[in-house]
């Protein structure tokens, strides 16, 4: 890795397993390496049963990352690493850039980047815990604005419910591990057309942080980062930019 590479840290959204985030390797800005979190109950670590609970994935999600930049032992690269989340994912960055300021981690955290996300402090009320089956596949369909093909196959979502179950509840039962505000920049970003979060909420993420707050607005819904990934990595490259410029 170069020395002015930055890693992007990339958490999953509800469902979703690494291999979303893999084709942003070869549409990433130069300078910015992707680097997605792999979460159990997915892809390779599918046998394992999903965290529920935003404690235990950001653990593990910690001991990953630690582990591919070079350990929390005083040994890492010391080069820049940028958090991202959506959704499910924006509230699990969060919480991991808290653990790693908490830890003086040698690799230097310069930004987080949340998307499709309010502050991590309102609570999501309308909720698909707990719903039969049918009920909360579409109720899941409804929220993301995104519907899963593998749902529509009865035996693929036998086998994918569980994860998805347990994502679901870990967002919707998520409760912040400090009201402490961070010491990095934050880039809040929604899509334009997105119905389920809206600019205002957007915005909440000024209460987490002690440094500048950005909101973008790429043209989209709740899910344009499936749609065009390009223009979130512009906006985190710009992002990464005006760090080294402060």
């Amino acid at each position: 890795m170069a020395d002015e590479d930055t890693v992007l840290i990339c958490l999953p959204f509800a469902g979703a397993g690494p291999s979303f985030f893999t084709p942003w390797q070869k549409r990433a800005p130069e300078g910015l390496r992707i680097l997605p979190v792999s979460l159990p109950g997915r892809e390779k670590r599918f046998p394992e049963p999903a965290y529920d609970a935003a404690a235990p994935a950001v653990d593990d999600a910690y001991a990953q990352v630690t582990a591919a930049l070079g350990g929390a032992d005083g040994d890492g690269t010391g080069g820049p690493v940028v958090l991202f989340g959506h959704s499910m994912g924006a509230v699990l960055a969060y919480e991991l850039a808290h653990r790693i300021e908490r830890a003086g981690w040698p690799v230097r955290l310069t930004a987080l980047v949340v998307s499709g996300a309010p502050g991590p402090w309102t609570a999501r009320t309308d909720r698909a815990d707990g719903l039969p089956d049918e009920e909360f596949a579409a109720r899941v369909r409804a929220f993301a604005g995104y519907d899963h093909p593998a749902l529509a196959d009865p035996e693929m979502r036998e086998l994918l419910l569980p994860a998805l179950r347990a994502d679901v509840r870990l967002h919707e039962t998520y409760v912040p591990s400090t009201d402490r505000p961070l010491s990095v920049p934050v880039l809040s970003v929604r899509g334009r057309e997105d119905t389920l979060v809206g600019a205002a909420e957007a915005a909440e993420w000024g209460r987490a942080t002690t440094r500048k707050l950005t909101v973008a607005e790429p043209a989209g819904g709740h899910m344009y980062l499936a749609e065009r990934p390009e223009e979130l990595l512009e906006l985190v490259a710009a992002e990464v930019r005006a760090a080294r410029d402060r």
